[in-house]
């Protein structure tokens, strides 16, 4: 019975691996799917339509978006906007622990009524009842961490307001994948930004998104090739030492 449960727990740890994806590329995650595409499809509330003159359409003072002075930030769901990424950070952090402890105990019984002695002329040459118990024990422990990190990201993606807060926050969301051979590059931003802070460019910064997430990564031939096998994972979470 036991080959064949190691046998099944093995099928199973196959079955998990992604066994089907080699030999192929990466598939792009469907645009349709996406959350951006849904707030692109929202008809919005209607309009109040103003009665104007003929020549408004073509004035360049008029207060319309399409107008070339007019304003053309992203603020309502739907309109798309650049959030402009540029993160150049660094930090270092070392810590060291340690810890000793010794001990020793022994007891002895050398005359208990003369039971010892009869006991030792049983006992093997060497033995005796003089120490019965002895025990020392040492324990020690070190520790060391350290931490250095150094971040710079340059970057530019597209956003969709996926959302407009009844207090105004604007609710984004941005992704972008660039394959290259067999390996995707994904770039992933979401957050709140407020309209006032979207620059006359339709751009916003990521310090000014609140709950700001910003993920770049990949996935992949390269990406598969740097994670732990399978069964290291579980020996790294199973075994104690």
């Amino acid at each position: 019975m036991k080959p064949i449960a190691a046998l099944m727990a093995l099928t199973a740890l196959c079955s998990c691996s992604p066994l089907e994806e080699v030999g192929r590329l990466p598939e792009f995650t469907p645009v349709r799917e996406s959350a951006e595409a849904s707030a692109m499809h929202y008809p919005g509330l209607p309009k109040n339509v103003e009665k104007s003159s003929p020549t408004d359409g073509a004035s360049l003072w008029t207060a319309s978006r399409q107008s070339l002075l007019g304003d053309r930030r992203a603020i309502e769901r739907g309109d798309i906007l650049t959030v402009v990424i540029e993160i150049d950070e660094s930090a270092e952090i070392s810590n060291n622990t340690s810890r000793g402890r010794s001990g020793s105990e022994s007891m002895g019984v050398d005359g208990l009524f003369g039971i010892p002695e009869r006991i030792d002329s049983a006992l093997p040459d060497g033995a005796s009842m003089a120490s019965a118990v002895g025990t020392s024990s040492t324990s020690s422990s070190s520790g060391s961490g350290s931490v250095r990190r150094n971040e710079k990201l340059q970057l530019m993606v597209a956003a969709t307001i996926l959302d407009v807060l009844p207090n105004g926050v604007l609710h984004i969301s941005g992704s972008q994948e660039v394959r290259v051979n067999f390996e995707i590059r994904e770039l992933l931003v979401e957050g709140y930004v407020r309209p006032e802070d979207i620059s006359r460019k339709n751009e916003i910064t990521y310090d000014k998104i609140a709950s700001a997430r910003i993920s770049y990564g990949g996935r992949g031939q390269i990406s598969q090739m740097q994670q732990p096998r399978y069964g290291q994972q579980i020996a790294d979470i199973l075994l104690p030492f």
